[in-house]
């Protein structure tokens, strides 16, 4: 989760960043996929312009490059808190922290589940094209290497900076997708994302230990 903790090589690690600069900006400019590539049907290009010229609403199956960075994205970044929040459920010395970790994941396996639904929908696969990426807010090999050594309020002060960064990452990332993707089923969910994260934020902040974590 912290971007000089993964080693890299430079150009992979930039190549990474710029994705998720791209989605903040409300878009996904060097991210394509088939789906982005595949030729448009004459159904799709008379959805996609009017007469004039202008932009008409699409169907829920219309995805942009927006669309597919932030389902694509986000669901590894569920994928990894969850083992995060696994750990700390069963190794944290603070039991309002166990608790939080145990709701939080709930929360986020049952995101997974609509992300996973997401993606057969839009026929994109299910495999994680960010895998070794250094992207802020995710969980890395590292970061779970370094909860699983340390102990005590260690581990609680770990756990709880690597928590409050997936979930404000993760929120930003989708308000760009709520904001500029087209699909009506990535933006709801995207909504809920949002909604569920800053609920999740004030929680954690209140949780014993926070204060010292966090700054």
């Amino acid at each position: 989760m912290n971007p000089v903790s993964l080693p890299l090589p430079p150009l992979r690690r930039a190549a990474a960043l710029v994705l998720l600069g791209a989605l903040a900006l409300g878009g996904a400019a060097g991210c394509t996929t088939a789906a982005d590539s595949a030729p448009r049907t004459p159904q799709e290009q008379a959805q996609e312009s009017s007469p004039t010229g202008t932009t008409t609403p699409t169907s829920a199956s219309a995805s942009t490059a927006t669309d597919v960075g932030w389902v694509q994205l986000m669901t590894p970044m569920n994928q990894q808190a969850v083992k995060l929040l696994t750990l700390t459920a069963t190794r944290a010395a603070e039991p309002r922290v166990r608790d939080f970790a145990v709701r939080l994941r709930t929360g986020q396996e049952a995101e997974l589940d609509r992300l996973h639904g997401l993606l057969t929908r839009m026929g994109l696969p299910g495999t994680d094209v960010h895998a070794g990426h250094d992207m802020p807010g995710m969980v890395t090999v590292r970061d779970l290497e370094a909860a699983r050594a340390a102990e005590g309020p260690a581990f609680d002060r770990l756990v709880l900076v690597q928590i409050r960064d997936h979930l404000r990452q993760s929120a930003q990332v989708s308000r760009s997708e709520i904001t500029s993707g087209r699909r009506a089923d990535a933006r709801e969910l995207a909504a809920a994302l949002v909604t569920a994260r800053e609920a999740s934020l004030a929680e954690l902040e209140r949780l014993p230990g926070a204060g010292r974590a966090l700054g």
